[in-house]
């Protein structure tokens, strides 16, 4: 594990945090183009000229015990690897029984913190927000892919308790999987707040592809889908999980050299603040609640 400058608001030590932010700087099997890898390292910079205050949610970043942890130091070249070296992470975090928030990389990372949250919460759903499906059974041969990540997570737990938003691309034979076996909302995040209701109490784990967003607002990714959603659906909908039981979260997919503006690192770093505050006073409910 590297230690570079925290992310802005996010400086309790990671020994001593209930939300564990770490790096899994990793795009090797990035199949249109690469530079996820350089994510969590451009968005801790960029970090420092965003507020720690949210107006939209009146809360601080500061309020909560949010610690950076630095990037894993994931093996180029061996996503196999990569996404074991994340599992085993993510095992650690829950043992100590700290939430960890990965910031991506590609998005077939997204299976290690996963299979670590359904090892310590076999009761668990997944709620996946993405402009992909991310079912193929393999891309080019490789079933751990950026493009295989979902079916991954369907071939671990029942795809019933998948629900995914967002998506407006894939094979006609994923589009299918998914209408037939997953909880499926294409197009839009219709349905999202209905969704968390009906999931009361049950654990989360949400995975954020950052290209969910219109390329309009988001070019920055590897591969962007026109026909998306805007950033504040993505903040509203972030903001919808307040109170919700999320256990382990994921933000993927932000590939900082392909927008040279930093608008794209801008809005993911602001997403990374709205959602930490979110998962910080959910954590802090709980414990009063006990």
């Amino acid at each position: 594990m590297s230690r570079i400058r925290p992310f802005c608001g996010m400086e309790t030590p990671p020994e001593d945090a209930s939300v564990v932010v770490y790096g899994a700087p990793f795009d090797g099997t990035t199949s249109f183009r690469p530079g996820t890898r350089h994510a969590s390292e451009r968005m801790r910079i960029e970090s420092w000229g965003l507020e720690t205050y949210s107006p939209s949610l009146d809360d601080d970043l500061e309020h909560y015990a949010i610690g950076d942890a630095g990037d894993l130091d994931l093996p180029m070249g061996d996503v196999g690897a990569a996404i074991s070296q994340i599992e085993q992470f993510s095992h650690e975090c829950f043992q100590a029984n700290r939430l960890p928030l990965m910031i991506g990389g590609e998005h077939s990372l997204s299976l290690g913190q996963f299979k670590a949250a359904f090892c310590r919460y076999p009761e668990l759903h997944v709620i996946h927000f993405d402009a992909h499906t991310d079912l193929r059974d393999d891309l080019y041969g490789q079933p751990l892919s950026h493009a295989s990540v979902i079916r991954r997570i369907a071939d671990i737990m029942p795809p019933a308790r998948i629900h995914s938003f967002g998506i407006r691309s894939g094979l006609r034979e994923e589009w299918i999987f998914a209408r037939e076996n997953m909880d499926f909302h294409p197009f839009t995040l219709d349905g999202l707040e209905e969704t968390i209701r009906s999931l009361a109490g049950v654990p989360v784990y949400l995975t954020i592809d950052l290209d969910v967003l219109d390329p309009a607002f988001f070019p920055g990714t590897g591969t962007p889908e026109p026909g998306g959603i805007s950033y504040l659906d993505l903040q509203r909908a972030v903001h919808a999980f307040d109170g919700s039981r999320i256990i382990a979260a994921d933000i993927m997919e932000l590939a900082p050299p392909l927008d040279p503006s930093g608008a794209s690192t801008a809005a993911a770093c602001k997403i990374l603040r709205e959602l930490a505050i979110v998962l910080g006073r959910s954590l802090s409910a709980s414990s009063q609640a006990c």
